[in-house]
């Protein structure tokens, strides 16, 4: 695979993705068709316990690419980036996501979807959508599926970014390591504290217990969500604005309609 590493441990009880473009590790239509390819091959791997993810170098991901968001090119790229989540709902293998650097934008909802947040202290978390004038269909119902709305709202509509303690703080990140390597540490004792001993279709059963609510609102409501996004926001002379004025590397020049 081109911009996805895969690495299984623990006897392929463990499968380790790491998103790996040489820089931001950007999703974009060849990253998210690698992991949709991934994704189908745990399907016949019963032994699979637990699945995570990280970014190669100092980032988690920049997020989805941002020249597929034009006009032309957002309801394909939108298709295949909401694949990844029926994926993982199909699936029903535990996940966890290792943060560190920036974690923003799409990169923010595939950790979003994971059962368990984990980040380094130095790690960024936000969803800064609004400003280039769109919105995150997964994140407008993981969120607030993870952190109720008042919570979920403040980042979704201002875009800001918190830092690893806030997101701790809040509810979001369940713990916060110093480096990259003590966050390793502590995952792998808590790997085979929590997940060893136990039967992989077992735990599998109890994630889908677990979230039979969280998995049928996320179905339901992403694909109407992914239609408003391509029917009614591209339509908008701001949504195209403010994702050419980031291709152009401008400020925005909003009409506001």
């Amino acid at each position: 695979m081109e911009k996805v590493k895969i690495e299984y441990l623990h006897n392929n009880s463990l499968a380790r993705i790491i998103l790996d473009d040489g820089k931001g590790n950007v999703l974009d239509s060849v990253m998210t068709a690698e992991l949709h390819e991934l994704f189908e091959s745990f399907k016949s791997q019963p032994d699979i316990k637990l699945i995570t993810f990280e970014g190669a170098g100092k980032h988690f991901s920049f997020g989805a690419s941002v020249p597929e968001h034009t006009k032309d090119k957002a309801g394909c790229m939108l298709t295949g980036f909401h694949q990844l989540f029926y994926d993982l709902i199909d699936l029903n293998i535990p996940t966890a996501a290792k943060i560190s650097g920036q974690c923003l934008g799409g990169g923010m909802e595939l950790a979003l979807i994971c059962n368990f947040l984990f980040a380094v202290r130095t790690a960024n978390l936000g969803q800064p959508e609004v400003v280039l004038g769109v919105f995150p269909p997964p994140a407008s119902i993981l969120l607030p599926l993870k952190l109720g709305n008042a919570r979920a709202e403040d980042l979704l509509i201002t875009g800001k970014t918190i830092n690893a303690d806030e997101a701790k703080s809040i509810g979001l990140v369940n713990e916060v390591y110093e480096s990259k390597d003590e966050m390793e540490s502590a995952m792998n004792t808590w790997f085979e504290t929590h997940f060893l001993p136990k039967s992989a279709s077992s735990l599998r059963f109890a994630n889908m217990a677990a979230r039979l609510v969280f998995n049928t609102v996320l179905r339901n409501n992403l694909q109407v969500l992914e239609r408003i996004y391509v029917e009614q926001l591209m339509n908008t002379d701001d949504a195209n604005e403010g994702i050419a004025a980031f291709l152009e590397k401008r400020k925005p020049e909003w009409k506001n309609k």
